[in-house]
């Protein structure tokens, strides 16, 4: 059995879609699975800036430990049954490890993390830091966890060195292989979308700023349209770069879904990107450290887009989009590794 603690619904983000996908994918590879959720009258939004909502969060999580005591209280636990959080940042991690060893059941756990205190330009980053609670707890978490999953090298280096190396780190891509059969290339206009929150760490005004440079373009940030996921992704259909500045990024799902849409990444040499991205899709650190810098070296990043944009069709661009779109679904966007270890099979990463 798999127990699936999973991630409460909001449908502008990816969890609307886990809520479906992840269970089937684990279905197809023959686990009967059982989905541990909160109450469905969680509010659909996030505290402005973040990825959910922090109170709602805390509902919906509680809701789950609850369901996940009773599951012990009826002995449906067994030995061997596998419990995977869709989120490993979930202090119900703590009182499951408590009642499995209490009561001697043998299970294996498994965290997918996202992000944390660790980061500093994440939210938790910024506005905690390295508080001695949060970074306990994080440890705390960890630990629980008979596996660590990471999407990304750079991920699993940030974690490392805040926490030290350990055995039970591993790297999987994320269980988003259902995204080439939703997300297609449209018809193509003169568009540039801004696909990331608005927050600090993802510097929307050097994307602001970018409109002014280059009036001949649309450009476009995607959350003040308030689309829902499908709209989303027609628009992404319609855009030729989807640009990003940002200082803080584990994965970066929005540039993938750029690439299934036919679309051109334009990202940054610096965190996730640096290991996913080559060729035209990357661009000097530098050029967006900060917003200084870029006012400095505006001219580059003009150029380059213009480049992009007036040769979009040339075949070049095209092999680009197609080889990079194919590496990363190999490494990043299915969830091979996961499947492997659950199995007791060996994993590899092929970065």
């Amino acid at each position: 059995m798999i127990y699936l603690v999973d991630l409460e619904y909001v449908e502008t983000r990816y969890t609307a879609q886990w809520k479906t996908e992840f269970p089937k994918l684990l279905e197809s590879e023959g686990w009967e699975v059982t989905v541990i959720e909160g109450p469905d009258n969680i509010a659909d939004c996030a505290t402005p800036g973040a990825f959910l909502n922090f109170s709602g969060t805390n509902i919906y999580k509680a809701e789950q430990v609850k369901r996940i005591a009773e599951l012990f209280t009826d002995n449906k636990v067994k030995d061997d049954d596998q419990f995977i959080f869709a989120d490993a940042w979930h202090p119900g991690v703590i009182n499951l490890k408590y009642m499995a060893e209490l009561l001697g059941v043998d299970i294996k756990i498994h965290g997918l993390w996202h992000a944390g205190s660790y980061d500093e330009n994440d939210f938790l980053g910024r506005h905690i830091g390295d508080a001695k609670w949060v970074r306990h707890a994080e440890a705390s978490f960890y630990n629980c966890y008979d596996y660590n999953w990471f999407a990304s090298q750079y991920h699993r280096s940030l974690f490392e060195g805040n926490f030290g190396t350990n055995e039970k780190s591993f790297l999987t891509g994320w269980p988003m292989h259902y995204l080439s059969d939703v997300v297609k290339p449209g018809k193509k206009e003169n568009l540039i979308l801004f696909p990331h929150r608005m927050a600090p760490e993802k510097q929307p005004e050097i994307f602001e700023h970018l409109a002014t440079q280059l009036p001949e373009y649309d450009f476009v940030i995607c959350q003040k349209l308030n689309l829902n996921k499908n709209e989303y992704h027609e628009l992404l259909g319609k855009a030729k770069i989807v640009f990003s500045a940002n200082l803080q990024e584990t994965l970066g799902i929005g540039c993938y879904e750029a690439l299934c849409a036919g679309a051109v990444p334009l990202v940054p040499n610096r965190l996730s990107y640096e290991e996913m991205y080559t060729g035209i899709s990357i661009y000097p650190s530098y050029w967006s450290s900060s917003m200084q810098n870029f006012l400095r070296g505006q001219k580059d990043v003009v150029a380059r887009i213009k480049d992009i944009m007036e040769n979009f069709e040339a075949e070049k661009i095209q092999k680009h989009i197609h080889t990079n779109r194919q590496f990363l679904e190999l490494n990043y966007f299915s969830a091979g590794n996961l499947l492997k270890k659950m199995k007791g099979d060996n994993v590899v990463f092929l970065n």
